[in-house]
């Protein structure tokens, strides 16, 4: 059954997907007066909420106090009888997804959209099936928020066996052996965590370091902690099969022919966008060969009045900016003012242990656009690490153009380093220079003060410009 209002569509937009960036367009959208409605096969959330950002971030937190309770004792803390536990934990965290999740649903019948609890197909450009109502309902803009999935077709023997980090926040127990395959920012922070509650914990990665895109030396800092916190990090390595262990728990066995034992393999190799069934080609939408929707720059597909978001486009995958996309989108389309969303500077956190946040370019990308740089560095040991007696230093990195003295990136390695480069990438957008920073008094004691305080580069870099 189809149903069309006299006279027009049944809505202005219809939404397909309700993570971070659905709701937001659907909630602005609403709020301007607008019929939205916005469907959502699984849980309202997406995946920042209810499997990704959230709930890692908590996690994280979580791993954290095995350290800190280490660190206490230094302080004079007696910490003795301490212990942990996972079903705690787990629970605490579902806990509050769940409150999460409710408060977009509030946020959303507040502004005046409707929630459709199904899946959401393309008919045509314009009418939308929802499979679980056996209806299908007609829009005059239709968005697509669907987001991705991880990736776990490699195809090898025993592939069965992995679990992805949609797995990962549901586990029963805390696995003793962790093998993670991967060396992408989830597969540093779910291997953090691990390690951080006592787990046996391996990295494998095909790559000849860690974490590609950073900075170089932002990657090897931080290899270089998570093998000091006990994390074996093998690179240069492939899987080729998992089989399972007859006293339990599962070997793998990598390409070099060598075999590491696990009671838990988890895959951190990527992530696919949710096109796969969407009725895309009947509405004129068009995909790349990775599967991620085609757009221009606000955000339009091939079909004039069909948009798309966030992770399923293949830009950047990041929930901030899929936020701001679907406010541009909103703009651009119910406010009549046409808005692209900018991609430069934008900051970026890896929550490991050590934390890394980076925002702008790296040493590397600079020196292939900058004829002149002049890097500044600073590796130096925390103040209350030196008290509690922890053999680690955290690292400090501005990238700066030698000719115009601006400042082109800024790399931090250690503790609180996502919430300095939050504060820091303001400047960078605003194309501050090295000497605006040197002109900033610094506060003290604080690890931020080195941003500040770096007064002489390690070093310069010169070279023609071709000719």
């Amino acid at each position: 059954m189809t149903s069309r209002r006299a006279g027009g569509y049944d809505y202005d937009l219809f939404v397909i997907g309700a993570g971070s960036a659905g709701v937001r367009a659907a909630r602005l959208t609403a709020e301007l007066g607008k019929r939205v409605a916005i469907a959502e096969e699984s849980r309202v959330g997406g995946t920042c909420v209810l499997r990704g950002c959230v709930p890692k971030k908590l996690f994280v937190n979580a791993a954290h106090y095995a350290e800190a309770f280490g660190d206490a004792v230094g302080f004079g803390w007696r910490v003795e009888g301490v212990h942990f536990d996972w079903p705690t934990l787990t629970s605490n965290v579902a806990g509050d997804v769940s409150l999460l999740s409710s408060i977009y649903i509030r946020n959303l019948e507040k502004a005046g959209a409707e929630i459709i609890p199904s899946r959401a197909v393309l008919e045509d450009a314009h009418t939308v099936r929802l499979v679980a109502e056996h209806r299908t309902v007609t829009a005059e803009y239709i968005l697509i928020s669907v987001g991705g999935r991880p990736r776990r077709d490699l195809p090898i023997p025993g592939i069965e066996h992995v679990i992805t980090s949609d797995e990962f926040f549901h586990l029963e127990r805390l696995p003793k052996r962790v093998l993670i395959v991967g060396g992408s920012y989830i597969a540093t922070e779910i291997a953090s965590i691990f390690a951080g509650f006592g787990a046996e914990t391996t990295i494998i990665h095909r790559g000849s370091e860690i974490l590609r895109g950073f900075d170089n030396e932002v990657r090897h800092e931080l290899c270089s902690a998570l093998e000091r916190r006990g994390i074996t990090v093998m690179t240069n390595e492939e899987l080729a099969g998992i089989a399972e262990a007859a006293g339990g728990g599962y070997i793998a066995t990598l390409k070099s022919r060598a075999t590491v034992a696990a009671d838990q393999v988890l895959l951190a190799i990527g992530r696919h966008p949710n096109t796969a069934g969407l009725g895309l080609e009947k509405a004129g939408v068009t995909v790349d060969g990775t599967g991620s929707i085609k757009v221009d720059a606000c955000s339009r597909t091939d079909a004039a009045n069909i948009y798309a978001v966030g992770d399923v486009t293949g830009r950047l995958q990041f929930t901030p900016v899929a936020i701001r996309e679907a406010a541009a989108f909103v703009q651009t389309v119910f406010e009549g003012r046409p808005t692209a969303v900018d991609y430069d500077n934008v900051p970026v956190a890896v929550f490991a242990n050590p934390e890394v946040g980076s925002v702008g370019l790296s040493e590397e990308a600079a020196r292939e656009r900058h004829p002149s740089l002049d890097i500044y560095r600073s590796h130096f040991k925390p103040l209350p690490y030196r008290v509690a007696g922890r053999d680690e230093r955290m690292l400090m990195k501005l990238v700066v153009d030698g000719e115009t003295d601006r400042v082109l990136g800024c790399h931090f390695v250690g503790p609180n380093a996502a919430e300095m480069v939050q504060l820091v990438a303001i400047a960078v957008k605003m194309g501050a220079t090295k000497a605006d920073f040197d002109a900033t008094t610094a506060l003290h004691p604080t690890l931020a003060e080195e941003i500040v305080t770096m007064a002489r580069p390690a070093e310069r870099i010169r070279r023609e410009a071709a000719e």
